[in-house]
């Protein structure tokens, strides 16, 4: 027979192995994830998959300084991929060096691709004062090829860390950057706005969005989204006195008009961090993912709600960064990170999947050498429930 403090041992051993199983359990099978590895060797992966489970996706091939961008869509999973499509019409017009620039991707109505980049020394057009522009373009009515790239930056110069876009199915486009708001210096950056109302025909000049002044990480990059019902959400790192590089959500309800801060991290350090950040819906809310304190972190935030929890991605320690998120269909979430990567050098790919709960699946992680250098992974969720890690 047992004695009490064995007897209630056991009961605690029990109600964890039952909860053990209930997390890898809960939503049916545990989910599928196979890495792929980006095609023509390509670099910094940009993925997303459509309501018909194609896998959307950019890289960058060529000079880091001076790249060219491709698109490719996969309609199997991504075992193969179209005929590459040139997305910059001047050529080597983009930059990836640094990891924070880079193009990136949304997709609009009726699953148009949007793409919006840093231009480099090289692109055309430039932005006032010809500097540096933000360039967009979109893939066309035909779907077999992107209009002439634009600058969409009409009075606020002065990238240094890159932009992002985003879209919805309403039509609405929007490219956001941050830049000097009249005086240098990184405690006098912004994030700026520009929005579309015709599926990126014309854009509207740009306006500062931030509802507080905080500054902005010079050399930090930054990620747009765009959900249902006028809600847009834009994660950006602050320079608050130099030393207060926080992590803010910000989240507008009406289209991109207002946005208020919908969550923050604090990371005191006095260096630029030259970090990079992701958003993706998931079935319930939105999940985001980004580095502090040299870990990743990832962070859900629930529907009409302040209520956010953040937790440090078990697995991804110091060197850790550049995350990618998505969330299937069961409301179950992959994260994926470089690791080891740092100037002019490259690391490999790792992974977690948690549970509908947000617990970490323990079946479910990994690690893959190999990933290049300036690059970073993708992920994507398909609709059977399984997961692609692109590098």
């Amino acid at each position: 027979m047992m004695t009490n403090g064995k007897a209630a041992l056991a009961y605690f051993f029990g109600i964890l192995v039952a909860a053990a199983l209930t997390s890898e359990a809960r939503a049916g099978d545990v989910p599928q994830v196979e890495v792929v590895r980006v095609p023509d060797g390509g670099s910094y992966p940009q993925a997303q998959t459509d309501g018909r489970g194609r896998i959307h996706l950019l890289y960058a091939k060529g000079d880091p300084a001076r790249a060219a961008v491709y698109y490719v869509r996969s309609d199997d999973g991504g075992r193969t991929f179209t005929r590459p499509i040139p997305v910059n019409s001047v050529p080597r017009s983009a930059i990836i060096v640094g990891t924070v620039r880079g193009p990136h991707l949304a997709l609009g109505r009726g699953d148009r691709v949007h793409v919006a980049w840093m231009g480099s020394d090289e692109a055309r057009p430039r932005a006032v004062g010809k500097a540096t522009p933000m360039l967009y373009t979109r893939l066309n009515d035909a779907g077999d090829a992107f209009e002439p790239q634009r600058n969409v930056i009409s009075k606020h110069p002065g990238l240094d860390g890159g932009g992002s876009v985003a879209a919805d199915g309403g039509g609405n486009v929007y490219v956001a950057w941050h830049a000097p708001d009249g005086a240098e210096g990184e405690a006098n950056r912004t994030v700026w706005l520009s929005r579309s109302r015709d599926d990126g025909k014309t854009f509207e000049e740009e306006t500062a969005i931030l509802p507080e002044k905080t500054g902005v990480c010079g050399c930090c990059g930054m990620r747009a989204y765009a959900g249902t019902g006028g809600k847009v959400f834009i994660v950006y790192r602050t320079a608050t006195r130099q030393v207060h590089r926080d992590i803010h959500m910000l989240q507008s309800d009406d289209y991109g008009q207002s946005f208020r801060v919908a969550a923050s991290d604090p990371w005191n350090v006095g260096t630029c961090v030259m970090s990079t950040a992701a958003i993706a819906q998931t079935s319930d809310g939105v999940l985001g993912a980004w580095e502090t304190t040299d870990q990743v972190r990832l962070a859900t935030l629930a529907p009409g709600s302040n209520d956010v929890k953040l937790l440090t991605v078990p697995g991804a320690a110091k060197a850790s960064k550049h995350p990618a998120v998505a969330s299937n269909r069961l409301g179950q979430s992959v994260v994926a990170w470089a690791v080891g990567t740092g100037w002019n050098k490259g690391g490999s790919a790792a992974w977690q999947v948690f549970d509908d709960r947000g617990r970490p699946m323990s079946v479910q992680s990994g690690r893959r050498e190999g990933l290049p250098v300036w690059s970073v992974p993708a992920a994507v969720a398909l609709p059977d429930g399984s997961f692609r890690v692109i590098f």
